[in-house]
């Protein structure tokens, strides 16, 4: 028992002095932990503390009463939510449009390949500025440039179909349309911007050993296969993890803006729908403990997707988020 006690005491004061050794060091580079001090701040008040709202949830919500002093509920707003009529089709809409979403994801790496092959840095430059151009245009504007060019009378595509002896086309009130309109608008928007952090990674092969794999008869093509694709393999993992664990997360502006009454069947998603419970219904506090139940529903999901997807990371490569 003696040496069971010491050897304890030993691994505590080994954990002490361990202790006392980082706060040394957080005492000596005080500057570094206080630059780093305003986003910890930021990220607890905007991230953190409004998960209180959580518990709207949970409650028949009152105003007059508070979140506290609202009745508790329990599962019911959930409840409602899975035995609506239009639950599966909310679901399957959001799941659908989503992962079809997920063309943005090799486009960018392909399209990084692409540019990381062009031998003329002028040429390069060039095209990395033209692709970049469209991440700085709102939503609002891309979302009327669809309407402007896919108009059924006006817009530009549907007179060239007119031209090539085609009949028009109703882009915007067809349902089976509505995803190639969202998802492509989005690749055209998003490819040049979500190429940066694959080039940054391509930017750090070393030229040697491209040199070296020439040497030895290796093609373009067997260095793109052989040196870069490894190269930024890591960098692809956590995108995709992360990437997984929004794949509920259809953003409401865009489909919001591209919504008709025509086309709702396929382009209301969760997001909208609780706007529609909110908002939508002239901001009647009958639903907004429902709508915030919908809304943990939904990052629920969200979260044991990125559990799920980093867990096979993990048993597949050595990179993982945690």
């Amino acid at each position: 028992m003696a040496q069971t006690r010491t050897g304890f005491m030993a691994k505590r004061e080994t954990f002490s002095e361990r202790a006392n050794r980082k706060f040394k060091l957080m005492g000596r580079y005080w500057q570094l932990y206080l630059m780093v001090l305003p986003p910890i701040v930021t990220t607890f008040i905007w991230h953190y503390i409004p998960l209180y709202g959580v518990l709207i949830g949970f409650k028949e919500f009152d105003s007059n009463l508070g979140i506290l002093g609202s009745p508790w509920a329990g599962f019911k707003h959930f409840q409602w939510f899975i035995e609506r009529p239009s639950f599966y089709d909310i679901v399957w809409n959001t799941l659908r449009i989503s992962l079809y979403s997920f063309a943005t994801f090799p486009c960018a790496i392909i399209f990084a390949l692409m540019i990381n092959e062009l031998r003329s840095k002028k040429f390069k430059k060039t095209v990395q500025m033209i692709s970049y151009m469209p991440h700085f245009i709102s939503t609002v504007v891309v979302c009327a440039m669809v309407h402007m060019f896919f108009n059924a009378s006006t817009g530009i595509v549907n007179k060239a179909i007119e031209a090539l002896g085609g009949e028009r086309v109703e882009f915007l009130y067809r349902t089976d349309m509505f995803d190639h309109l969202y998802v492509w608008s989005g690749v055209w928007q998003g490819l040049g911007w979500g190429t940066i952090i694959y080039l940054a990674n391509l930017a750090n092969v070393s030229p040697d050993l491209i040199e070296a794999a020439r040497i030895d008869g290796a093609s373009r093509w067997d260095v793109v296969i052989h040196i870069n694709i490894p190269t930024i393999l890591p960098t692809v993992v956590i995108m995709l993890i992360l990437r997984v664990g929004s794949l509920l997360g259809v953003g409401f502006e865009k489909v919001f803006l591209l919504q008709t009454q025509r086309n709702i069947a396929a382009s209301r998603v969760i997001s909208t729908y609780v706007y529609e419970l909110t908002l939508g219904a002239g901001g009647s506090t009958i639903y907004w403990d429902t709508s915030a139940a919908i809304g943990l529903f939904n990052s629920l999901i969200n979260l044991v997707l990125i559990i799920i997807t980093n867990t096979i990371a993990r048993k597949f490569s050595e990179v993982t988020l945690w």
